[in-house]
């Protein structure tokens, strides 16, 4: 019989993830049922999301229960199946759990095409990442030709892919990040226009020379101080698509709403809060676009892959809250 390695809650984090939220375990397989197939995982994806998907609190999602499997993306190979859409050496990817082995009916995962990109590219670019940069991009920032694009967190996952996306429909793209090595890699590797270093200490000042036209759509990952910086630098009948608050994520205490939200009113913002399942429907568009610009070398995905396994993963998802990776956080099995 198989032994699955799997990564449990075993509390609510308070602030930062600790190790001792988690246990890893070991425990047996059960046989296949028919139309399900057992994948042997390979990569796992970090995202920002999981600090939020370990709170006991109202969200998209139900919590992660204690004592249940971390919830995580993750890429690998079909081992066996029992189902007919599937074949034992498929590749797939998919919302599949922090575990050595998962199985699944095959609902919530799709073929992963290696000859696009390698198999771990597909818990990236063109993954959940992938998707939510282009779907909250096209569908709720709506940028046109010849407008300025803000992204925060842009050397990350989602924000790499957001800025090249800019790029391709017209837009003038500017990126947040922090420290001179990111800041550097958004212009020379990824296409941005302007990068903007909020570290630096002028993050006002230094945004508004990057934008002396204003700001037309502002892709927002990260809030607070970042946030409030933007608002204040918006166009008219501007539009601010709210992907990510990570700022606020490890945060023990209420945080303080934007100063400069009259901002909203004055100029006449639209303000949209989304997460990538609301696209669920377009997602077959959005592999499409992806998979395509990836081929023809107008997207370029940075993976920060770790070593270690399971064991290290919650070691390796506190990197993702102190800015220690560069690029897509990924975990090797």
């Amino acid at each position: 019989m198989t032994m699955n390695t799997v990564v449990k809650l075993a509390r609510r984090p308070q602030g930062h993830v600790q190790r001792e939220d988690f246990t890893i375990t070991q425990e047996p397989l059960a046989e296949l049922k028919d139309g399900e197939i057992r994948v042997a995982t390979q990569y796992i994806s970090l995202d920002p999301a999981m600090r939020g998907w370990m709170n006991d609190a109202k969200s998209y999602v139900p919590p992660v229960g204690i004592g249940e499997t971390m919830r995580a993306f993750a890429a690998g190979t079909v081992e066996a199946s029992r189902n007919p859409k599937f074949k034992e050496g498929d590749t797939v990817s998919g919302l599949i759990g922090a575990q050595s082995h998962a199985v699944s009916d095959g609902q919530n995962v799709v073929k992963a095409d290696t000859s696009l990109a390698p198999l771990q590219t597909w818990v990236g670019g063109l993954g959940m990442p992938g998707l939510t940069a282009y779907l909250g991009l096209t569908y709720v920032g709506e940028p046109k030709e010849g407008e300025t694009l803000v992204v925060s967190a842009a050397s990350g996952a989602v924000g790499q892919v957001v800025g090249q996306i800019g790029k391709i429909y017209g837009c003038r793209t500017v990126g947040i990040a922090g420290g001179p090595d990111k800041c550097a890699a958004l212009t020379s590797e990824f296409g941005y226009d302007a990068a903007v270093d909020y570290k630096g200490g002028w993050l006002a000042d230094d945004l508004k020379a990057a934008c002396p036209d204003g700001i037309d759509v502002d892709f927002e990952n990260v809030g607070g101080d970042i946030l409030d910086t933007v608002l204040a630098q918006m166009n008219f009948r501007g539009r601010i698509a709210i992907c990510g608050l990570i700022s606020a994520y490890n945060a023990t205490s209420p945080v303080p709403g934007p100063y400069n939200f009259r901002s909203v009113l004055v100029n006449r913002l639209r303000v949209q809060g989304f997460i990538v399942f609301d696209f669920i429907k377009k997602y077959p568009e959005a592999y499409e676009k992806l998979g395509t610009w990836h081929k023809e070398g107008k997207l370029k995905f940075k993976e920060d892959v770790r070593e270690g396994g399971l064991e290290a993963f919650p070691d390796v998802l506190k990197m993702l809250y102190t800015g220690e990776n560069f690029g897509k956080l990924i975990l090797k099995v």
